[in-house]
């Protein structure tokens, strides 16, 4: 099956699907012709809620985030995309939104979250602990931890909601 290439789509259409995606085109000014009006952004009802939180300690460094992300992203873009909030001095620095499924990163970061969500909501999610970010880092079985703890999320986010 062949699609048909992008050039010949009704610029209408285009510019409703990219919308639709949460892209913005941006178009090349050539001359002083007038450029093609960028859609608005997406209404709020087309934005699908998040699935996914994933709660960090804070002052984590650079290597340690870039190794998180990796991780994330080798799981899929459900994962990579998921929300992130920085835990400090036992508070999540953001609210919490009540979502399916939570990566916890270190004991800490999981009494907060206790803290913060009421006891429903923590019901009905799956809640993922994982080892601090420096402990992965720095261990095998760290890292070992960490990609069973992705798995069990995946299955979760696989799964579909309501089971």
């Amino acid at each position: 099956m062949s699609a048909l290439p992008a050039s010949s789509e009704p610029t209408a259409r285009r510019a409703r699907m990219l919308r639709a995606l949460g892209i913005t085109p941006w178009v090349r000014r050539i001359g002083t012709a007038p450029a093609e009006p960028s859609p608005g952004p997406a209404p709020a009802a087309a934005v699908a809620p998040a699935s996914c939180v994933v709660l960090l300690p804070e002052g984590c460094a650079p290597r340690e985030l870039d190794l998180l992300g990796r991780a994330l992203a080798a799981y899929g873009p459900e994962l990579a995309r998921a929300g992130r909030i920085l835990v400090r001095d036992g508070r999540p620095a953001a609210t919490v939104p009540p979502v399916r499924a939570y990566l916890v990163f270190g004991q800490a970061q999981a009494h907060a979250l206790g803290r913060e969500l009421p006891a429903a909501v923590m019901n009905q999610a799956q809640i993922v602990l994982a080892d601090e970010p420096q402990q992965v880092l720095a261990s095998g079985e760290g890292k070992r931890r960490l990609w069973t703890a992705l798995r069990q999320l995946r299955r979760t986010l696989a799964a579909p909601e309501g089971v």
